[in-house]
């Protein structure tokens, strides 16, 4: 079913778009949300309350494209319920992720650090389309999606050794890039 229909179904309040839904996006939906939380009851809960929030925002809502708006919601709901549990250990490959990144992107709460996040987001933006496709997908699997190595490497048909050279460099790229720019944090 395209995405149009599911959003109609939406619209007419029809329980089908949430099967429809399930069906066209649930994996995709339970494996952003396990790579956040590293435990599937929790991922599966996280994305029933997904689709909950999608039920409360279409209508009046006519997202476009749907899985970007969808998974956004079990992101940010994945992300709110990691916080809510964590621990003092690594347990995910959120932690992993978040932490090959936070030498050069972490700065403390403050009003100026607010502010800059406009300025940063921007520049990572523009950095990502320098980027080849193939590395921006490998950069996005694993920055946004919080995919292990191996995953990437099965989904782009790639070593996991040469996907993680290539993090390695695109890492020491983007903080360059920032540096280069005066969005070092």
């Amino acid at each position: 079913m395209l995405d149009e229909e599911i959003i109609e179904l939406f619209f007419e309040r029809s329980e089908e778009a949430l099967k429809e839904l399930e069906s066209k996006y649930g994996k995709m939906c339970l494996q952003t949300s396990y790579n956040i939380l590293g435990n599937q009851s929790d991922a599966e809960e996280c994305v029933n309350d997904s689709y909950l929030g999608v039920w409360n925002a279409i209508p009046p809502t006519r997202p476009k494209p749907l899985l970007t708006y969808v998974l956004k919601i079990v992101r940010n709901i994945s992300l709110n319920r990691y916080h809510k549990n964590k621990a003092q250990k690594r347990n995910s490959s959120y932690d992993v992720a978040v932490e090959e990144l936070a030498d050069f992107l972490a700065a403390p709460d403050s009003v100026e650090s607010a502010m800059a996040v406009n300025e940063l987001t921007e520049s990572i933006e523009a950095f990502l389309e320098s980027l080849t496709s193939e590395n921006r997908v490998i950069f996005v699997k694993r920055y946004w999606f919080y995919d292990d190595y191996e995953d990437i490497a099965k989904q782009v048909g790639l070593s996991v050794k040469n996907v993680s050279v290539r993090l390695t460099r695109m890492r020491k790229q983007l903080k360059e890039y920032l540096e280069e720019r005066g969005n070092f944090l």
